[in-house]
């Protein structure tokens, strides 16, 4: 059975995103060597990347147009979308997952392989975590309030406890955090 693993950069308030879509200008505050060296360390350990369908959309906008070893990584990666409207996907290696998210995710959890991972994708990430379908969250911490915006976490209706694996200090002032989801 593969892990799912949740990454994100999120400020110190908890937001993923600032106040629009795709507002991530915070994420420079972290990112330099150490984290470029920690993604692509992370990239040799996932089989599928998993988005929502508004991620999916942003990312493939995104890494499509750009070069370097992360794009590369992003470009060639198997990928799945969680998706009841998109009817094609046209970033390569890309599948679409339709119906149930939630059932859907079991079925790829349970295949042969390496890591799931999501980036971004908070809502699909939710409905994820109710059901009990993610290991384990990596957070890039970044030392930045945003006063509002996109939060990461949205399961507001009961609390999860997580056990710390992991931490990674960088440079930048961003900690790359490892939580076990159940600890």
């Amino acid at each position: 059975m593969r892990r799912l693993v949740a990454w994100n950069v999120m400020t110190l308030d908890g937001y993923f995103e600032g106040g629009s879509p795709w507002d991530l200008g915070f994420h420079e505050t972290v990112w330099g060597d150490e984290l470029q060296e920690f993604s692509l360390e992370q990239g040799k350990e996932i089989g599928t990347l998993l988005f929502g369908r508004r991620t999916y959309e942003g990312m493939a906008d995104y890494w499509t147009k750009e070069t370097g070893d992360i794009a590369d990584m992003m470009n060639s990666i198997e990928k799945a979308v969680a998706t009841r409207t998109l009817e094609e996907a046209t970033w390569n290696n890309t599948r679409l997952l339709k119906g149930d998210a939630v059932e859907a995710v079991r079925e790829l959890k349970a295949q042969e392989g390496k890591d799931v991972y999501v980036f971004g994708s908070a809502d699909l990430l939710a409905s994820l975590l109710k059901a009990g379908l993610v290991d384990e969250y990596r957070i890039c911490l970044a030392p930045v309030v945003l006063g509002g915006g996109n939060p990461l976490f949205k399961t507001r209706d009961r609390q999860i406890k997580m056990r710390l694996e992991d931490t990674r200090a960088l440079k930048t002032g961003g900690v790359v955090l490892t939580y076990a989801v159940g600890g």
